[in-house]
């Protein structure tokens, strides 16, 4: 028996693709087989299986844990949840070997996909390129596994709050109908202070807003929200609940790279001296930031997965991506988990005597695009990014090619990269002076013109 998956549906660091389209339960049954043929090949014998709330994702599970059971491997479903719980799980069960969450993430209704953990380490890149060799080949291990359930949320739920040293304050949580709802519900009443929630009822349509915290428009209710009750700030998470959004008490959005500039400020109190990575559509404030408290930062690649390997890699307790990714080794596991960032950006304010609006008031202001994000054809998105590069090393331009082309110029610097998880390219551009911004920009237009692309619709903020 062999399965071809659809090409584009086997990314860089998840599986992603359309329902009924590009994916359906024969993908899902063939990534049971070829993920249980590689655990079984190094020893294991189960793995934690979990879902997001898309209406599709019951479905896929049924057929992966029937996929995983066929190549002799045992199944236990911690069932619907955020992503970080399945990781959870995946770190504390001691039956588990390696752990998948059918998700979505922050794309639209019909798509889903799966994101993996093997036996502790992330699970991308080539990885993911063998599961579509081995179903190509029809290279899978058989036998019979068996499968059973698992009710994980509440020891979830009070491991977030298990070392909170931080006092009551006033705050506002989305959850967009996402995943994350059930346990936002119970874990507010494990917090101190006042605590006000919109949208927990998971509903895999989506009814209130998009649950992708990273594009303001979806923060309106929240900051409706903070704004009535004179919160102190508020917080949101994407559908799966492993990115984090928040607003302080004035509405301002805090991103991502923010965020973490306050994360990193509490951890380097802890840990001295501290390697704090992020992605390379951070601003250059934070990298600065870093250095000022102490800390080394480290630029890495875009991609939870990638992240998570430079931690392992360098003995990172933080890191974080502009996505809203944030990533604590730091008295936690080295996931992302945006409920866990949640609470510790209560605990930041307790430790560091300030008010989250105030932190957020006090960061060096510059002046930047958020990610500006255009359709390209999936076939020409790396092929345009190459041309780029080509073209700007012969130009002798300052170049970090870590991800994509990252340029710094006297005005500042822009970045231009494929997105690993949908057809777009992704552009970001930071300066001191609202003029020097416009420099940045007309140079990325310049460089889209010659590879025969411009913006066009922003599909961004």
């Amino acid at each position: 028996m062999t399965h071809d998956f659809n090409p584009t549906t086997l990314r860089e660091y998840d599986i992603r693709g359309i329902i009924d389209e590009t994916l359906s339960d024969k993908d899902a049954y063939a990534i049971g087989r070829g993920f249980a043929t590689l655990i079984a090949r190094a020893g294991g014998k189960c793995v934690a299986t979990g879902y997001d709330g898309r209406v599709s994702s019951p479905m896929l599970e049924a057929a992966l844990i029937r996929g995983l059971n066929d190549s002799g491997i045992d199944a236990v479903s911690v069932g619907m949840g955020p992503t970080p719980m399945l990781y959870y799980a995946e770190a504390v069960l001691e039956e588990a070997d390696g752990g998948i969450q059918i998700t979505g993430s922050h794309n639209p209704a019909n798509y889903n996909g799966f994101k993996m953990v093997f036996q502790g380490r992330p699970f991308f890149g080539a990885d993911i390129r063998k599961l579509g060799e081995m179903a190509a080949s029809g290279d899978w291990d058989s036998g019979t596994g068996s499968s059973h359930s698992v009710d994980i949320l509440d020891r979830y739920v009070a491991r977030l709050v298990e070392d909170f040293g931080g006092a009551g304050c006033r705050v506002g949580w989305d959850c967009g109908n996402g995943a994350a709802g059930p346990a936002v519900v119970k874990l507010v009443k494990l917090l101190p202070g006042e605590h006000f929630t919109l949208f927990t009822e998971v509903d895999g349509n989506f009814p209130n807003h998009h649950p992708d915290p990273t594009e303001e428009k979806n923060l309106a209710d929240l900051k409706q929200l903070v704004a009535e009750k004179s919160l102190d700030f508020g917080v949101a998470f994407d559908g799966d609940g492993d990115r984090i959004g928040a607003i302080d008490g004035q509405g301002r959005v805090i991103w991502g790279d923010q965020l973490l500039s306050i994360y990193a400020e509490a951890v380097l109190k802890d840990v001295p001296g501290a390697t704090i990575i992020a992605d390379v559509k951070a601003s250059q404030a934070l990298f600065d930031r870093v250095s000022e408290l102490g800390g080394e930062p480290l630029m890495w690649k875009t991609g939870h997965s990638l992240i998570k390997q430079k931690m392992k890699e360098t003995g990172s307790p933080l890191a974080g991506e502009m996505s809203g990714h944030v990533f604590f080794k730091h008295r936690y596991y080295g996931f992302d988990d945006a409920l866990y960032a949640a609470v510790r950006l209560i605990e930041a304010q307790t430790l560091l005597g300030k008010s989250v609006t105030q932190l957020r008031g006090e960061m060096a202001p510059m002046i930047n695009t958020p990610e500006i994000r255009f359709q390209v054809d999936e076939t020409r998105k790396f092929t345009v990014i190459n041309e780029v590069l080509e073209r700007l090393s012969a130009s002798g331009a300052t170049v970090n090619a870590t991800d994509g082309a990252r340029v710094n110029t006297d005005d500042g610097w822009w970045l231009l990269r494929a997105s690993n998880t949908q057809d777009v390219l992704v552009a970001r551009a930071e300066a001191r002076t609202q003029e020097g911004l416009d420099r940045l920009i007309t140079q990325i237009d310049e460089q889209l013109a010659a590879s025969g692309l411009k913006r066009g619709e922003q599909a961004g903020h």
